[in-house]
């Protein structure tokens, strides 16, 4: 019986083989799918070499060295960036915008050739798996880290959290007339906050503070629209309680709001209990608390 590592190392196997990315030539085009890619990232807008580091996970060496080949194939235009100095901007050339036409044409033919063996069943039961195997690679590859709330990617969060709240709350959203919340009270040694990212962008956040000597406030635990369905709130949240215990909290609590039906049932299938209000949050009308 194949364990489940054998079977993610057999998937793998199967899938690089049929897509063509063992080939020197990907596609018949000449170039190595690595080249391939980053054509397919840079895109009819263009990009930077960070924002295309971080989107692919590259060493920065491999990427020079890719953007060289691409550079020199007279695919590419790399300029210093005119906000930034130290950022290359990337576009490409009439020849690179053609070499990208003639992959996808010939990545449609790919995915075609896949598909035209198979019976309609067939056909939905792989695409079905498909789309499933590429929400569990997405979930996967998110990284979660203990940073500082004044980064810019935490306040970046923090803002589309407050935006969201403003846009679904009856009453709207004020973060200080619900109490505002200073940063300090989210920095160690009592208090944590950790910011999610897939492929190098922000998409989550949640916030811990120390209210007495066995309890903690989970605060600001909020997900991107976009990357919701991936069980990342479930993630952050495991990930806060995980931090609170280390820091000796016996308990963890929170308050929500009735129109955050989602983050409710998320609460209760946690392990989390409706208790008394424990603040005068105005915005707050159910309050939870956790044993840990």
């Amino acid at each position: 019986m194949f364990s489940q590592i054998d079977q993610v190392r057999r998937f793998n196997r199967v899938v690089s083989q049929r897509a063509g990315t063992l080939d020197q030539s990907y596609l018949g085009q000449g170039r190595p799918l690595g080249e391939a890619r980053l054509l397919f990232e840079i895109g009819h807008d263009g990009g930077n070499a960070r924002e295309l580091r971080d989107r692919l996970g590259l060493d920065s060496g491999y990427l020079s060295r890719l953007l060289r080949a691409l550079e020199s194939q007279g695919m590419i235009v790399v300029t210093p960036s005119e906000t930034d100095r130290r950022v290359r901007d990337i576009q490409l050339t009439d020849a690179g915008r053609a070499q990208v036409e003639t992959y996808d044409r010939l990545s449609d033919d790919l995915a075609s050739s896949i598909l035209a063996p198979l019976d309609e069943r067939q056909k939905a039961k792989l695409v079905e798996a498909m789309a499933q195997v590429e929400r569990l690679y997405r979930a996967a590859a998110v990284t979660v880290s203990a940073e500082s709330p004044a980064t810019v990617d935490a306040r970046a969060c923090v803002d589309q959290y407050i935006r969201e709240l403003n846009q679904r709350f009856d009453t709207g959203y004020d973060p200080d007339t619900a109490g505002p919340l200073d940063d300090s009270e989210f920095l160690p040694p009592d208090g944590v906050f950790v910011v999610a990212r897939l492929d190098g962008k922000a998409i989550g956040c949640g916030g811990l503070k120390r209210l007495d000597a066995e309890t903690g406030e989970i605060k600001r635990l909020w997900v991107s629209p976009d990357t919701r369905g991936l069980g990342l709130g479930r993630r952050l949240l495991v990930e806060l309680e995980a931090l609170a215990q280390q820091r000796g909290m016996a308990r963890v609590c929170l308050d929500t709001n009735g129109t955050l039906v989602e983050a409710q049932a998320l609460y209760h299938a946690q392990g989390y209990v409706e208790v008394a209000p424990y603040n005068d949050n105005p915005y707050a009308q159910h309050w939870f608390e956790k044993r840990l």
